[in-house]
């Protein structure tokens, strides 16, 4: 049973976000300034042991990765962002490869998505576009991950490197880049990508739910945990007309969300142990009340008990928790000042409680 983390690679200073946001900037920045906005609203967070940690310092790397394989989390998924051949926030990953350390498994994601300024109130500046080139882009970007795909502590399903791709429908021709994609890994040695479709639930329905048909190995189901209750809609139409109402104001729900209609092929679930965005995005955000890390071990443990009912094979089985560390979106579980190690204490109560480990 894979039991993956998503890893957000922002915590160390890039000359673009220099330029963009101040000299220094990094996820920290928005984490530190935060303040709460209504009463009884956890603002700021703190972190607990680790600190304000810099991922450029591999004491760090290693000691995330010794939590980690501690509490049962099996593996991270680094965020990985290409833009027709331009690399951002990539040496995290980088030094993982080159030093070998930590020894501790992990897959990418990419985060096909253009930067803008919406969270920081410029929603219409675009920082960097994602664009799609054409075959010798799509070439190049696969050359970039080879190292990584080779890698011994690469999470592989049936002996596939897994990649995770966010956002599956803005590809232009997703079946063509997944069929020149699996081509270049059979020239490579490897017996092929498992692909990962990001699959969004939203009330109006699936986002995107074609992507069996479109060559992806799977799809993993990401719905917010959220509860829409008379009041949280009342409030959420309020601070549309008005950023002084804000933020939005939702109930975790006592479950994960499942999809709504049939989605074909193989879905992989996933959880999330909080959300509050405020730190990037002040009013214009939305903070899960009644969260906790015991509602979170409930939502790890049902998303554990469906896995093992849909495969049989613990080699097949992946969870994805999301994430590890998204600290400006409160949506983490390294140890904080408030809860300390509990977060991780759930994801290994869980464990115990489905697969006995």
């Amino acid at each position: 049973m894979e039991l993956a983390a998503l890893y957000l690679p922002q915590f160390h200073q890039i000359p673009e976000n220099d330029e963009w946001w101040g000299e220094g900037f990094t996820e920290w920045t928005n984490v530190r300034k935060a303040r709460p906005l209504f009463r009884g609203h956890q603002q700021p967070v703190i972190p607990g042991e680790l600190g304000y940690y810099n991922l450029l310092d591999p004491e760090v790397r290693q000691r995330q990765a010794d939590l980690a394989a501690e509490f049962g989390v099996t593996s991270f998924c680094y965020w990985h962002y290409w833009f027709g051949g331009k690399r951002i926030l990539e040496r995290p990953l980088d030094e993982v490869l080159a030093s070998r350390e930590p020894n501790f498994p992990f897959f990418v994601g990419w985060a096909n998505q253009s930067w803008t300024g919406i969270w920081h109130g410029a929603p219409n500046r675009v920082l960097v576009e994602q664009t799609y080139p054409g075959i010798d882009d799509d070439r190049a970007h696969f050359a970039s991950l080879l190292p990584a795909f080779s890698d011994d502590r690469y999470v592989r399903i049936d002996g596939k490197p897994v990649m995770l791709v966010f956002r599956p429908m803005e590809l232009p021709n997703p079946r063509a880049f997944i069929d020149l994609w699996q081509s270049m890994a059979h020239e490579a040695g490897l017996p092929g990508i498992y692909f990962v479709a990001w699959v969004e639930g939203r009330p109006w329905g699936i986002q995107y739910a074609t992507h069996a048909a479109d060559g992806f190995d799977a799809g993993l189901y990401v719905e917010f945990p959220f509860q829409r209750t008379g009041a949280t809609k009342l409030r959420d139409r309020l601070a549309a007309r008005s950023e002084r109402f804000g933020p939005a104001r939702y109930n975790y729900t006592d479950l994960p969300p499942q999809p709504r209609h049939h989605v074909d092929g193989v879905l992989h679930p996933s959880v999330q142990p909080n959300w509050d965005n405020t730190p990037r995005s002040t009013r214009r955000g939305a903070v899960a009340l009644k969260t906790s890390p015991a509602a979170f071990q409930r939502h790890v443990a049902d998303a554990l008990h469906r896995e093992c009912a849909r495969e049989a094979d613990p080699a097949k089985r992946l969870v994805v928790v999301k994430s590890w560390n998204e600290w400006a979106e409160g949506n983490y579980i390294e140890p904080d000042a408030r809860h300390g190690r509990q977060w991780l204490q759930a994801v290994q109560r869980a464990r115990q409680e489905v697969l006995g480990s």
